[in-house]
């Protein structure tokens, strides 16, 4: 695969490599051309060709569910995750530990000072290997005044000059363009982020005993929020799946791992040479933990957990899930755009999966809407041409889908509160249809803003719940909301 160019993190990725441009010269052309055979399709006989697209989804449907129960499942096992506990986290002396660098990305929140005594300042590590580097915009007034006198220990200031893009992955590449040589290992935490106090002590660990192919380490994410209303529940219960059964079972599988937000620990060395993030794709974690893959490198799942906080308002909710749609539609765009070679560099099945768990999503949440579009009209009258819609095995396909699937999937919430000794998340596994509907309408704007604002970062309001261990007051509505 083409390689970056030399000079760092801070380099641009070629492009074919970057979202700079959503869809090569390749890929508009096979799309125009689909998008023609469909129209054409649909001309001779709208009917034909709709039950022909019907049939199609309700396969892949099947195939997908059937796949994520089985990794859920294996997760479930307690394989694919590596546990260090504080004995052996504490066993390395500080003198042998390596330089971590550790970003703190912000913009639009002048209660960082709170949040950092709170979350990144618990964390045990020796002051003189640590760089804590606090990522501004400089035209960020609002929190560069709130941190103006302040005394902030051993974090060190970093003004990003406004530029397009104005992305997270743009400012960290920044900050990784100094000249911070002596750099061993670097990780990513937000302003709100509450990281067990020994997860660098031990992601440092795995990464001593394990041989260089290990290029990055994902601990665990769940909320301090998570009781605050249904959203939060239904979030946290996503999560949980996630994180503590999903990237596992995915290790376990020797399957490409999506990288997470935050809480990803990568030898920079490994990230520089792989050309740092993607300043043009929305969520850059995901595209960094699949390029890892495509240079040989691996990613392992790390049980320790930084506590984030979950939205708690569901128009704040919508915004932030349409981005991290439209990310994984950016790079499912990116690494298909030679299919042949991600599939000679990760393998049939890895990529096949990494398909499913990025451009899956929200394509088929964008379905699901049809679906039960088409449930609503069935019911509501009952219309002669929709008999013809459904033939035999695909009508009995998507009744079983709809029944055995879709109680299937209810079901692995409810087990996945039980495992995770949660049983306040009971009641809303059982009600988790609703969420998904939430989901839908965040799908289809994240396949509308693909078209027309690629790189747009819409921004998450934070700050709705009080981090604990702080005074702070969540956000009120008639307070002016801040965003990062």
């Amino acid at each position: 695969m083409t390689r970056p160019a030399p000079g760092g993190a801070a380099s641009a990725l070629p492009d074919d490599l970057s979202a700079r441009h959503p869809l090569s010269t390749v890929q508009r052309v096979g799309l125009l051309g689909a998008a023609i055979l469909i129209a054409a399709g649909f001309v001779v006989s709208w009917q034909i060709a709709l039950s022909s697209a019907l049939s199609v989804c309700a396969v892949y449907f099947l195939i997908s569910s059937v796949d994520k129960l089985v990794l859920v499942t294996r997760g479930m096992s307690g394989r694919g995750v590596i546990q260090i506990s504080d004995d052996a986290a504490r066993a390395i002396p500080d003198d042998e530990l390596p330089v971590y660098t550790v970003l703190l990305p912000v913009y639009g929140e002048p209660e960082i000072v709170t949040n950092l005594v709170a979350g990144v300042g618990r964390i045990d590590y020796p002051a003189d290997k640590l760089d804590i580097l606090l990522v501004l915009e400089e035209d960020d007034a609002e929190t560069l005044d709130a941190i103006e006198g302040a005394d902030l220990g051993n974090i060190t200031p970093v003004l990003v000059p406004p530029s397009e893009p104005r992305t997270k992955p743009k400012a960290c590449n920044h900050a990784m363009g100094l000249p911070i040589e002596r750099s061993d290992l670097v990780t990513i935490y937000d302003a709100e982020d509450i990281p067990d106090p020994l997860q660098l002590r031990r992601a440092a660990a795995i990464f001593a005993g394990s041989p260089p192919e290990v290029a990055s380490v994902q601990a665990r994410l769940g909320y301090f929020n998570e009781r605050d209303n249904l959203l939060t529940r239904w979030f946290s219960i996503e999560y949980d799946q996630w994180f503590s059964y999903m990237l596992p079972a995915l290790s376990a599988s020797k399957c490409v791992i999506p990288l997470g937000g935050t809480s990803n620990h990568i030898r920079t060395r490994v990230l520089r040479e792989v050309g740092g993030w993607d300043a043009f794709n929305v969520t850059e974690d995901a595209d960094l933990g699949i390029r890892l893959a495509r240079y040989g490198y691996r990613t392992v799942v790390l049980d320790s957990l930084t506590e984030e906080e979950a939205n708690a308002d569901v128009v704040n909710w919508v915004r932030q899930r349409s981005r991290w749609y439209k990310g994984y539609l950016q790079t499912f765009l990116v690494h298909t755009r030679h299919p042949s070679a991600v599939i000679r560099e990760l393998g049939l099945v890895p990529t096949l999966r990494i398909a499913n768990l990025t451009a899956g999503m929200p394509l088929a949440n964008t379905l699901n809407l049809a679906f039960w579009t088409l449930l609503v009209v069935w019911f509501a009258g009952k219309p002669d041409f929709m008999r013809g819609l459904f033939p035999g095995p695909v009508f009995y396909l998507c009744l079983f889908m709809f029944t055995v699937g879709n109680l299937a999937t209810i079901l692995l919430g409810v087990v996945s509160a039980r495992t995770r000794e949660k049983p306040y998340l009971l009641v809303a596994a059982l009600l988790v249809p609703g969420y998904w509907f939430l989901q839908s309408m965040a799908a289809v704007k994240s396949v509308v803003q693909l078209i027309y604002k690629p790189s747009y970062w819409e921004k998450t309001v934070h700050g709705l719940s009080a981090m604990p261990g702080t005074m702070q007051e969540p956000k009120g509505s008639e307070n002016a909301r801040q965003t990062s």
